[in-house]
This record gives structure tokens, C-alpha cells and sequence, in this order.
């Protein structure tokens, strides 16, 4: 997956530009419903869910379970993933699972990636993912360049993997992205457990992302729960 790199001068420039991006949607009217309007939050581009910023991020960790996702073209491909850093800075450390819809149908793949390098595949015989599955992400910084990226399934198997990267450990994400702007109908995702140096996502204070492309939104962020370590992301639109 490719990482998403914010700037300042941008998130500014994308809080001004939120408030004209509308969702395609057809309204129908209904007697004594009140029709109000739909919060986003910051234009997250190719990312929505939440980054935590600051420094000295050392681990990242949540449960998801793998949405049954309908194909709407042979371009749709997204995965929900955990990392650090990527939010204000050049490297991301991250895992997750690809749902890849270029053969035509939802094909589920764990992957782990240390960007600027390539994404690395594990192989899906070893360590199958479909639909339904529980998934356990999480990414630990060991010492020096060297971090621990690791993935659990409910189907029994765990995968784990100690890399090396100079990184300032400036972020951590809990993150659906696409990498081509196009989303398969993955319905809502539920990320739980969601924690970040053995503490809630939510008392870090992080900004919620909502993913858009062609000028309008694909999926819209809910806020965090009472525990600060849930968040649900619901699809929108391709």
C-alpha cells in the first residue's frame, strides 16, 4: 500500500475544501423525518480512519473482522492495516489484509510492508484470509531500525516478521486505505481493541480520516467509542 503523506499547508487546504465535497447519494423524502447534515471529518485522500500523532510511537495494535465485499469493477482495491508512522513523515511500517478485486471477484491477502520498499504478500495457502475472518494487526518497535509486524487470524494461523527502517516514529494509524482511489462495497468495518503504546487510541487525541476521491467522499469515519479503542468505517461509495 502506498502511504499517504500530509503536510500542514494540505490538511489546511482540505478542511476548506471538506465542506464542498458531497457524497453521490439519491435523497428520498419521508414525512416527519428532519433532514440534516452528514459530518466528515478531514479528507483523509486515499486514508480514513484515525492517525495519532506526536512522537516516540513504539506500538500499534487492532482487531477487525474482514468485511464480505462486493466488487464494483476490476479496480476496486482496499485494506484495513495498523502502522506507525506515514502521517507527516516519508516510511510507514504496516500490515494488514488486501481485498483485491482486479480478477473480477473479492480476493483476501495478508500482507506486511516497511514503505518505501514494496508491499510483501504472504501466501494465501500458508495463511488464508476470506470473509468473517477475525484478524489481529499489530506493529511493535523492537530498538534501533528494527520493528515487529505481526498478524493473527481466527483460523488458528499467526504470521510475524522483524524488519529494519530508519524512521521517526512520529505516527501511528489505524487505517482502510485504497491505493486506487476505488473501493469495493465493503459495507461497515468494525475496528476494536484499536491501541497505541499499550494505551486507547482514543487518549491520544488522534484525527479521524474519511476517504475521498474524484471530489467526493468514500467512506465516512464514526467517532471513537466510550473505551477510546473502537470505531466503525462505513462505505459510501466506489
Amino acid at each position: 500500500m502506498r502511504r499517504l503523506l500530509i503536510r500542514a499547508a494540505s490538511i489546511a487546504a482540505a478542511s476548506t475544501a471538506v465542506a464542498a465535497m458531497v457524497p453521490t447519494a439519491t435523497a428520498v423524502a419521508a414525512q416527519e423525518l428532519s433532514f440534516r447534515p452528514l459530518h466528515y471529518n478531514i479528507n483523509g485522500y486515499n486514508w480514513g480512519g484515525y492517525a495519532a500523532t506526536g512522537s516516540g510511537f513504539s506500538s500499534v495494535s487492532a482487531t477487525w473482522t474482514e468485511a464480505n465485499a462486493t466488487c464494483n469493477s476490476t479496480s476496486d482495491l482496499y485494506a484495513p492495516w495498523v502502522g506507525i508512522d506515514g502521517y507527516g513523515s516519508s516510511t510507514v511500517e504496516q500490515t494488514g489484509v488486501a481485498t483485491d478485486c482486479s480478477s473480477g471477484r473479492a480476493v483476501h491477502q495478508a500482507w506486511y510492508e516497511m514503505y518505501p520498499k514494496s508491499p510483501v504478500y504472504l501466501s494465501t495457502s500458508s495463511y488464508p484470509v476470506s470473509a468473517g475472518d477475525s484478524i489481529h494487526a499489530a506493529v511493535t518497535y523492537v530498538s534501533g531500525r528494527t520493528y515487529k509486524l505481526t498478524l493473527s487470524s481466527s483460523r488458528g494461523w499467526t504470521f510475524s516478521t522483524s524488519q529494519s527502517i530508519s524512521a521517526s516514529r512520529t505516527s501511528a494509524e489505524v487505517i482502510i486505505e485504497s491505493p486506487t482511489g476505488a473501493y469495493p462495497n465493503f459495507g461497515t468495518l468494525n475496528f476494536t481493541s484499536a491501541t497505541v503504546n499499550g494505551r486507547s487510541l482514543g487518549s491520544f487525541g488522534p484525527t479521524a480520516l474519511d476517504p475521498s476521491s474524484g471530489g467526493a467522499y468514500e467512506a465516512t469515519t464514526s467517532a471513537l467509542g466510550s473505551s477510546g479503542t473502537s470505531f466503525s468505517m462505513r462505505y459510501l461509495r466506489e
